[in-house]
C-alpha cells in the first residue's frame, strides 16, 4: 500500500477538476460541488490512512455508513457517490488505477416521497378566490392561470407556451369552441386535454381584457408590457395569491397539477385516464397518485368510521365496567 500523500491527492484532484471544467465544460455551480465531494472524498482517505489512488470498495461502503447514519439524506449520498465515482472513471482512464471502487457501492434506498396535493376544499378555494383591485386585466389573468393548472392539470412549461390561436408556430393553444387545450409536453409530444367551463369562463374575462396589454405578443399570458410570463413570474403570482386566499401552505404550478391529478383518480378511479390528461408516457409514472388517493380514503376511514381506532388509536375509556370476570381470572389486560 502507497503511504498516501496530500500533496500527491491535491494534485490529483486538481487535475480532475480542470479537466471537468476546460473539457467537459461543465457549469461552475458543478465544478463547485464535485470540489466539495473530492474534499470529503480526500479527508476520508487520509483519516483511514490511504492514497486516493489505493482506496477500496469496503471503504466507500465504510464511509457512506456513516454519512447515513450521521444523518446524511440517501439523495445527498447518491449525488457524493456519484462525483466520486467520475472521479474515479477519470483516474481509470488516465492508467493510474485498475479498478473503480465506487462502482458497485450504491446509495441506500430512499423511499418516494409522496406529491404533494391540495384537499379539493382548499384547491376549489383557490380557483374560487377573488380580489378586488385597481388591475382587473392582472385579476383576470391570474384567475384563468389557476383555472387551467388545476383543472387541466397542465405542467408550467405547457402553460407558459400556450398562444392566444392556433398557428404554425404555436407551441400550444386553447380552442375554446371544442373546449379542448393542445399543447406540447415533454419530450416534444403535443397532447390534447380537456378544458372546464370555469376555465372556458376565466379565459374569455382574460382575453377580454388582455386586448390593452397585448402588441404584437402571440402569447396567451403576458406581463403589462406585452412580453410572454416566465415561469417565476407565475410561480411568484401563485404563491401570492395562494397566502391572500388564506391557504395554510404557499402553492406552486405542480402542486396543481398533483391535485388535478389526485381529484380526478379519486372522483373516477381511472388510472389510464389519469395518464392520458397528464401525458405520462409510462402508468409506473401515474401510479403514484393512487398512494394519494389511498391516503385520501384512509383519512375519510379515520374520520367516520366507528372502529377506525383498530387501525392503531386506542379507544376511549368507557363508564361501563364491562361483566365480571370469570372465576379464579384476572382482569389484568394480556
Amino acid at each position: 500500500m502507497n503511504t498516501p500523500t496530500s500533496a500527491e491527492d491535491a494534485a490529483l484532484v486538481a487535475a480532475y477538476l480542470n479537466h471537468v471544467r476546460v473539457e467537459k465544460r461543465l457549469a461552475d455551480r458543478t465544478v463547485e460541488l464535485y470540489t466539495l465531494d473530492l474534499e470529503k472524498l480526500a479527508a476520508q482517505a487520509r483519516e483511514a490512512g490511504v492514497a486516493l489512488t489505493e482506496v477500496q470498495s469496503p471503504h466507500i461502503r465504510r464511509w457512506v455508513a456513516k454519512m447515513h447514519s450521521g444523518g446524511r439524506s440517501a439523495r445527498g449520498i447518491a449525488l457524493i457517490l456519484s462525483g466520486w465515482r467520475g472521479f474515479y472513471v477519470w483516474l481509470g482512464r488516465q492508467g493510474t488505477i485498475h479498478h473503480n471502487p465506487v462502482q458497485d457501492v450504491r446509495a441506500p434506498k430512499a423511499g418516494k416521497p409522496l406529491p404533494k396535493a391540495l384537499g379539493v376544499d382548499e384547491a376549489v378555494q383557490l380557483a374560487s378566490h377573488h380580489e378586488a383591485t385597481d388591475h382587473p386585466a392582472l385579476e383576470a389573468r391570474d384567475a384563468c392561470i389557476t383555472e387551467l393548472l388545476y383543472g387541466c392539470g397542465m405542467r408550467i412549461g405547457e402553460l407558459v407556451g400556450l398562444d392566444v390561436a392556433a398557428s404554425g408556430n404555436a407551441r400550444g393553444w386553447i380552442d375554446a369552441r371544442d373546449g379542448e387545450a393542445h399543447v406540447l409536453g415533454k419530450g416534444a409530444k403535443r397532447r390534447s386535454v380537456p378544458v372546464g367551463r370555469q376555465a372556458l369562463d376565466a379565459l374569455a374575462r382574460w382575453l377580454e381584457l388582455r386586448a390593452g396589454w397585448a402588441g404584437d405578443s402571440p402569447a396567451l399570458f403576458i406581463g403589462a408590457r406585452g412580453q410572454r410570463l416566465t415561469p417565476q413570474h407565475i410561480r411568484l403570482r401563485l404563491k401570492r395569491r395562494s397566502l391572500r386566499a388564506g391557504l395554510a401552505t404557499p402553492v406552486h404550478p405542480h402542486m396543481l397539477r398533483h391535485s388535478f391529478a389526485s381529484h380526478v383518480l379519486q372522483s373516477s378511479g381511472d388510472l389510464r385516464a389519469v395518464q392520458e390528461l397528464l401525458g405520462h408516457a409510462s402508468i409506473s409514472t401515474t401510479q403514484v397518485y393512487t398512494r394519494l388517493d389511498f391516503q385520501h380514503l384512509a383519512k375519510a376511514y379515520d374520520a367516520a368510521h366507528p372502529r377506525a381506532h383498530a387501525r392503531g388509536a386506542r379507544p376511549a375509556a368507557s363508564d361501563d365496567p364491562g361483566p365480571p370476570p370469570a372465576p379464579g381470572r384476572s382482569r389484568s389486560p394480556r
